[in-house]
């Protein structure tokens, strides 16, 4: 079956209680004080608060950001921070605080003195971002036994202390990234808390790291340094948003720092969408360098190959897998090609047989009946292809009955062969019909109509091309992320051909594609081996991309096709390398949640309101002793993440329910008022009640004794973290895939 080509750019519970209740000398909320449900963000422009602030963003935790290096910024003072709400009661304007290090403002400052004070008195933690091992954060020095330079390829472990608390979704493990020896990608401060704290005083490490040189000595990366009534998270490494040491620990930096109780809530997603079930996909040609059948390809003219088509026994195979990952595929299915297999019911397909006698094993999703080009008609005399036009110079368009028909015609196969789809679901060949830069910067304008006729609500999309969730008439974008496993590949010589011809220069036999964008991609070093490129190379770096998916709280799904799970079976060893390298670092309470397009596409409408309604300061959030109020927009769910135990009461207390659903150690969802309330009211057990205030300090919280000033050791010009690593291989441009 003839094939277009397909561009597309690469690329808690009690114990976290236990650990999260206020140090003796912190204060908390009281009944009579409001703490409201917002982060104070101080920022220095660095990587390390760009990254926290990532982390927030992800998972819709309101923040006010405050830059250092705006010279019109507010002045943080008592005023800023709080003041008395409309029923009388002190009210705390942010429940956490964020800082680049532990002291940002000129020594003797007024406003950290202000900040100091305010953390006290309302038990406001602070998290400081990145700072190096000083006596000031209840650190030694790093040196006798101490370190100073480079992390990468260590490795981090959490504690007791740590998994006992904010870091209980870990295992233990977390290993730094070292993905050029040529770069040092993180850098940091190893040494050891003070044998003797200041009076009153104490640190309890959470991250930690073998001192090098042999002492056994373990180095602090995180740390809870609590001292006259202030606590402190102390990181002692630098980090961006994309590292996956930092990825592994963001949940628990927010959770620390809010105690647990926050707006917003984290997932680890991944789903598998394996597209064209049913039919045959074009085959690579490794003498070409191009796929004959392909029509819009270089290969016109070039004989086509065998096509690449799943068996039963490659059936057997995913419905093996799938039970011993306790994981479900879902199958982007297309009807005609099993009724050109078997001549509409005249000769027996195999193939169908077996995918309908397991057809309870997956989801099944409408991936059109024979897969069309939806959007302009295209004129495939050029390479690549370009849209049709008329005399008057207006682009051709494949009409709206065309597109009815596609998606109609496989929901009525469906119904044939007793599939159970959902109606709303839609993934078009090719993503065809929405616009496809650079050839047609504008939907099929049939789309929207069709979708709307057919009774389509989520249509998938090209991450990599529209990242972001729109409107298509009444449905809605559901973005996908293509992998690096190609369409047109069953066996590993394809495949790693492929590659080589993408990703080297043309002196050594490759495109040359990314020669002409180093901005954008880079270029092998050296073709890969055909025979363990792709498990030395390939995979695990295609692992680690989905791996960084999957700990940014990334929804969206990840495809690959039939032809993958076909002869060599080329996508398991990536899914094996993800599942295993995710087995190893989370625990139990945290599993990867798979959701289908229709419930990713509903996730992804509910952040959009969510964060609209943040925005625009709609949102009214607060704590007041053991009861959480939220007031948002009618008809705006609101994210929320509580301890254990929390419930939400309905109107006199009547029909209480769960404040969402356990993961990771806590409750998180998405809640709405119960019946005839306007807000949603949340009330914490009695574990999650912060303790009443303790008796005030007789030591100022800014008359703490610290060790005189010493300058931070430079760091290495090398240190890169502004930007994101982008590995070789990685292709940030349009490159053939799907």
């Amino acid at each position: 079956m003839g094939r277009r080509t397909r561009w597309a750019a690469a690329f808690v519970a009690a114990g976290l209680l236990a650990c999260m209740t206020p140090v003796a000398g912190a204060q908390a909320a009281s009944g009579t004080q409001r703490i409201d449900l917002k982060v104070l963000v101080v920022d220095d422009g660095g990587p390390s608060v760009a990254a926290i602030v990532n982390e927030l963003d992800l998972t819709g935790t309101p923040y006010t950001r405050v830059s250092l290096g705006d010279a019109s910024r507010p002045v943080i003072n008592a005023a800023f921070l709080s003041g008395t709400d409309g029923s009388g009661r002190a009210e705390a304007r942010y429940q956490a605080v964020v800082l680049p290090n532990n002291a940002p403002f000129p020594a003797g400052s007024a406003e950290m003195a202000a900040l100091q004070s305010y953390e006290a008195q309302f038990g406001v933690r602070q998290v400081d971002a990145y700072t190096y091992a000083q006596p000031a954060v209840g650190l030694n020095w790093a040196a006798n036994p101490g370190y100073i330079g480079a992390l990468d390829g260590m490795q981090g472990t959490v504690t007791g202390a740590g998994l006992g608390g904010a870091f209980d979704y870990l295992k233990g493990g977390v290993p730094f990234e070292d993905n050029d020896p040529n770069v040092t990608e993180s850098y940091g401060y190893l040494a050891t808390p003070l044998a003797t704290q200041a009076a009153g005083a104490s640190f309890t490490p959470l991250v930690t790291m073998p001192i090098p040189g042999g002492s056994g000595a373990q180095g602090v990366l995180a740390g809870e340094y609590d001292h006259s009534g202030v606590s402190e998270l102390v990181l002692t490494f630098d980090y961006n948003q994309y590292q996956q040491q930092y990825r592994l620990l963001a949940r628990g930096i927010v959770d620390w720092m809010t105690q647990g109780i926050h707006l917003g809530f984290d997932r680890n997603y991944f789903s598998m969408h394996v597209d064209d079930v049913l039919l045959p996909d074009d085959r690579w040609s490794s003498t070409a360098k191009c796929t004959p059948g392909d029509a819009a390809s270089a290969c016109q003219g070039t004989p086509a190959a065998s096509e690449i088509r799943m068996t039963p026994a490659d059936v057997g195979y995913a419905v093996q897998w799938e039970q011993a990952h306790n994981f479900t595929f879902d199958f982007l299915f297309n009807g005609g090609g099993s009724d050109d297999a078997t001549q509409n019911g005249k000769v027996d397909d195999p193939l169908t047989d077996a995918l309908l006698q397991n057809k309870s094993s997956f989801r099944w999703v409408n991936h059109t009946y024979d897969h069309p080009f939806l959007g302009c008609v295209q004129n495939t005399t050029t390479v690549p292809w370009s849209c049709t036009t008329d005399a008057k110079g207006n682009v051709s368009w494949v009409d709206q009955q065309t597109i009815d028909n596609a998606i109609s015609q496989n929901v009525a196969w469906a119904a044939q062969h007793g599939l159970s789809i959902d109606r709303t679901e839609l993934v078009t060949g090719e993503h065809s019909g929405l616009k496809t830069l650079p050839q047609q910067p504008v939907d099929n304008p049939g789309l929207a109509p069709a979708l709307n006729a057919e009774g389509v609500k989520w249509t998938g999309s090209d991450h990599s091309r529209e990242p972001d969730q729109r409107a298509v008439g009444n449905a809605l974008t559901v973005p996908r992320f293509p992998m690096n496993v190609y369409y047109n590949a069953g066996k590993v010589a394809d495949e790693v051909d492929e590659y080589n011809w993408l990703y080297t220069s043309t002196a050594q036999g490759g495109s040359g594609t990314c020669t002409a964008n180093p901005a954008t991609t880079t270029c092998l070093p050296a073709p890969l081996d055909e025979s363990t490129g792709y498990s030395s190379y390939i995979v695990p770096l295609e692992a680690r991309i989905d791996m960084g998916h999957i700990l940014g709280d990334n929804p969206d799904p990840h495809y690959a096709h039939q032809s993958n799970l076909a002869e060599d079976r080329i996508l398991y060893p990536v899914l094996d390398t993800l599942f295993a390298t995710y087995g190893q670092l989370m625990a139990g309470n945290a599993p990867i949640v798979n959701l289908r397009e229709s419930a990713i596409g509903a996730e992804l409408q509910q952040r959009s309101a969510w964060q609209s309604a943040v925005s625009a300061g709609k949102v009214t959030a607060y704590r007041v002793g053991g009861t959480v109020t939220v007031q948002a927009p009618s008809g705006v769910q609101v994210p929320v993440t509580m301890p254990n135990g929390t419930v939400q009461p309905g109107l006199l207390g009547l029909g209480s329910t769960a404040a969402g659903t356990a993961y990771a150690g806590e409750l998180s969802g998405w809640l709405t008022p119960k019946l005839l309330q306007s807000a949603v009211t949340l009330t914490l057990n009695s574990a999650g009640t912060p303790a009443a205030p303790a008796a005030p300090s007789t030591k100022s919280a800014t008359a703490t004794t610290v060790a005189p000033a010493q300058t931070e050791p430079a760091q290495p010009a090398s240190v890169a973290l502004q930007v994101p690593f982008t590995p070789a291989g990685v292709a940030l441009l349009p490159q053939a895939r799907e």
